[in-house]
């Protein structure tokens, strides 16, 4: 399948979506909010250490993600303001989980790899943290548009939740998941600062 026909189809996909929720009657930004409930959901399986059932509440809340988007662009209410609700409930979503991660780290007793799995989840936050902010402060500064880099937020979400689902049969598996994504996401940040040519 080419670039453009994957494109297409998952344009079609898209809207397919938007013709569907929109007939619920909720506004693009109500679905945004809404993302938020299933990742409090995820929290609190994390808390349990029910990694699978997480898996599942943060696979809903990145779907309604996807919802939000469809709806704006089916019933032509996409706007500046939406869409930075969507960035800020986007950076919420992905605390509430990794906070989760943390605490089963910190209560479920998640095995060590090299340092203590609480060290992976601060690096990793950092480096999410990072990426997305070297981006934004270019973008303010002047110094153009900065995207790219070895991992963007849907890599590595997509990422973390295998590694969800790999914790249900091991849980070190999670700490080796978050420990690669600590890396990789400092390693993105610091690609899009060298983009930004500050030196």
């Amino acid at each position: 399948m080419t670039f453009y026909a994957s494109r297409k189809k998952f344009s079609g996909l898209s809207s397919g979506i938007g013709k569907a929720f929109s007939k619920l009657g909720l506004s693009p930004n109500q679905w945004t909010l809404l993302s938020i409930l299933p990742a409090l959901g995820a929290f609190w399986f994390l808390v349990q250490g029910e990694y699978i059932y997480a898996a599942g509440m943060f696979i809903v809340s990145g779907f309604l993600d996807m919802v939000d988007g469809a709806v704006a662009r089916e019933t032509g209410k996409v706007s500046k303001k939406g869409a930075y609700l969507d960035t800020i409930v986007d950076r919420y979503v992905e605390f509430i989980v990794v906070f989760g991660i943390f605490f089963a780290a910190m209560y479920q007793g998640l095995p060590h790899f090299l340092m203590a799995a609480e060290n992976w989840i601060f690096l990793f936050y950092f480096g999410s943290i990072m990426t997305t902010y070297a981006k934004a402060a270019a973008k303010e500064k002047g110094l153009g548009e900065i995207n790219g880099g070895i991992i963007e937020r849907a890599e590595r979400l997509g990422i973390l939740f295998i590694g969800l689902v790999l914790a249900s049969v091991e849980p070190l598996y999670l700490v080796y998941t978050i420990a690669l994504l600590a890396v990789l996401t400092n390693l993105s940040a610091l690609q899009r600062i060298m983009k930004a040519r500050p030196i």
